[in-house]
């Protein structure tokens, strides 16, 4: 009769045991977790990974290179390959092809009696959030050094006409003092290119310190408007425009009121109507159409043209800072990204369609503010 060897008991005990422990910690674990054996075939998996990566029992015992279109990541074999062949630990932040971010270390499961990578444990732990809040940043601070450029290169100008237009005014005045006539002209012409310096830079001014307030979610009181009431009060602003331009504008208001901030709705009517006329085509009386209509989550408002158009490969800059699609056309392009950020900021989003010559369309969406 063979005699059961005590050592043998105790080894088979520890590995059940060991077995059990493993089985708990990954049924437990709240990170998704694989297990992949030395032959590349997977041997377990976490709850979280289950459900991550749409694994199901039927997974279990199968090659990871079958696991690839789960887990959206198409190296990810070649990396188990090269931690069982060195035995050393793989970190690394990747993209899979949904779009998410994740840590991923894989570590080599050694046994230590044998000295050999027996598999890998392979961790992921999501960082979306964090990648996006990255790129985030990384982009206001481009954009914020791409503004002070531009903010600085927009007020050189009108400083250097100030400049001299206020050296002109002074030999002018020489020329006064000692009695000529034509002077006198030559004084209200330079005056006025003055004034007209002076309100550019007035302009620039007064939207940086928009921009200021909107960045700093700075809160403006709500009310509810009527769209024809908010509207009378923007044409009526801009009717020198209109007048001068013989512009049309057409209102099919399907959607009478919402609750906001008057004086943001204003700066986002005032902005989108203005461009309306501002980049009209040459020789066409501009036709301007304002539609409003009420979604499950948004009120629409909706501005089309039949200006100039805007191309395609221009459509992602118009919301940048002193950006102006149009460089013959006057402005300082800080109105569209006014828009932009006024939208966000309160849980909207804006859209465009164009093409050039045949105008434009802008969509802006607007929540209802609380």
């Amino acid at each position: 009769m063979p005699q059961s060897n005590p050592d043998s008991a105790k080894t088979k005990k520890e590995l059940i045991e060991l077995n059990d422990e493993l089985e708990n910690y990954f049924q437990n674990t709240i990170i998704p977790q694989l297990f992949v054996d030395a032959d590349l075939i997977l041997r377990k998996f976490t709850p979280p990974a289950m459900k991550q990566f749409d694994f199901s029992p039927k997974h279990i015992g199968r090659p990871m290179e079958e696991m690839v279109d789960n887990i959206r990541y198409s190296t990810i074999v070649e990396n188990i390959e090269e931690v069982i062949k060195t035995g050393e630990i793989f970190e690394k932040e990747i993209q899979t092809s949904d779009f998410r971010w994740f840590q991923m270390n894989i570590l080599p499961y050694i046994i230590l009696k044998e000295k050999k990578t027996n598999g890998v444990i392979i961790t992921f732990v999501d960082i979306t959030d964090r990648m996006k809040n990255l790129r985030e940043l990384e982009r206001l601070n481009t954009s914020h050094e791409t503004f002070i450029y531009s903010v600085s290169h927009d007020l050189k100008a009108p400083l250097s006409n100030i400049e001299g237009l206020v050296h002109n005014l002074l030999e002018i005045s020489d020329e006064l003092a000692k009695g000529k006539a034509d002077s006198k002209e030559e004084q209200k012409l330079v005056a006025g290119m003055l004034e007209k310096s002076v309100k550019s830079m007035r302009n620039i001014i007064n939207e940086l310190s928009e921009i200021t307030k909107i960045e700093g979610n700075y809160q403006e009181k709500l009310e509810t408007i009527q769209f024809d009431d908010i509207l009378k009060e923007v044409e009526l602003t801009i009717k020198e425009k209109i007048n001068e331009s013989k512009a049309h504008l057409h209102f099919n208001l399907k959607e009478t009121q919402i609750k906001f901030s008057r004086k943001n709705l204003r700066s986002i009517l005032y902005n989108l109507l203005s461009n309306g006329i501002k980049y009209r085509a040459p020789g066409i009386e501009p036709e301007i159409h304002i539609k409003t209509r009420k979604t499950k989550d948004f009120t629409v408002i909706s501005v089309k043209d039949n200006g100039l158009g805007i191309a395609k490969d221009k459509l992602d800059s118009i919301f940048i800072p002193f950006t102006r699609y149009e460089k013959k056309v006057e402005g300082t392009g800080i109105g569209l990204y006014l828009v932009k950020k006024i939208v966000e900021n309160a849980g909207g989003k804006i859209t465009v369609k164009s093409k050039p010559g045949e105008g434009s369309e802008f969509k802006v969406y607007l929540q209802e503010q609380a």
